[in-house]
């Protein structure tokens, strides 16, 4: 009975997030439909224009094949960007003598700005699909790791211990001691990752590729298409939410779940 008013008590829940969300996008809308009155047409188009121009976009067959290019770049610079950030922060976080010769480096990455990356790595690698992927991953493994690190910082000792005690292998440790203390620190590097990434991906894109959403905007602002930008930004923003909401938020409580609910 207990678990059948926990889940209803879940459902429940879910139900009032989502409705809630279901309001703002509607003020969302209303806010836009309402400045449009206020601003010119070719600054600020209607909803109604943009959706259209979605539709007719995806009738054709480009948006589709934009959003499936740039996203396919967006989990590789991912994938790349969360494996190496989070074996960086672990040993920065678990190991001191790695955490000095490594800081320096990590700041120096922290405060590259991207658009210098993206250049150095069109110049040294070329203007190939890899060259996009390491240039996005660069970006975001500093961040990946630095919170990955504070993670480390704070594992219970007392669960190494534990793992001595048991004489767990490093493999075994690493799997159920470790990780899972750092899920939290994994979910929010991760959400706050796959944000990062795709903005980045744009802007590569738009510096030295033939396609993907990062190019279609490019495309539209040599003509000043308002219409054409918002449409492509929409469309690649609402692919976003899907994966944060679909995907992103289910791991996450996933991920967490072993840890005692707040009383």
């Amino acid at each position: 009975m207990a678990g059948s008013g926990g889940d209803r008590s879940g459902m429940g829940a879910g139900l009032s997030s989502g409705l809630w969300r279901a309001v703002s996008l509607v003020a969302l809308l209303g806010l836009w439909q309402l400045s449009v009155t206020l601003i010119a047409p070719r600054n600020l188009p209607a909803p109604a224009a943009v959706f259209g121009f979605m539709l007719a976009e995806a009738a054709s067959g480009d948006l589709g094949r934009h959003l499936a290019i740039t996203l396919a770049r967006v989990l590789a610079a991912f994938a790349l960007a969360m494996a190496v950030g989070t074996a960086v922060g672990i040993a920065m976080g678990r190991r001191r003598m790695i955490n000095r010769l490594a800081d320096t480096w990590l700041i120096l990455l922290l405060n590259t700005p991207a658009l210098v990356i993206a250049v150095l790595c069109y110049v040294w690698i070329g203007l190939t699909e890899t060259a996009v992927v390491v240039a996005v991953a660069l970006n975001k493994i500093p961040n990946v790791a630095v919170t990955l690190r504070e993670g480390a910082r704070a594992l219970d000792p007392r669960l190494d211990e534990i793992g001595l005690v048991y004489r767990f292998s490093w493999a075994k440790r690493l799997r159920h001691i470790v990780l899972p203390q750092l899920a939290p620190y994994t979910a929010a590097a991760a959400r706050s990752g796959i944000a990062l990434i795709w903005k980045v991906v744009l802007l590569v894109e738009l510096l030295g590729r033939s396609n993907g959403v990062g190019f279609a905007i490019h495309l539209a602002f040599q003509t000043f298409d308002v219409t054409a930008i918002l449409g492509y930004t929409l469309a690649f923003a609402a692919v976003m939410l899907a994966i944060e909401y679909g995907l992103m938020q289910p791991a996450e409580r996933r991920a967490s779940r072993w840890r005692p609910a707040a009383a």
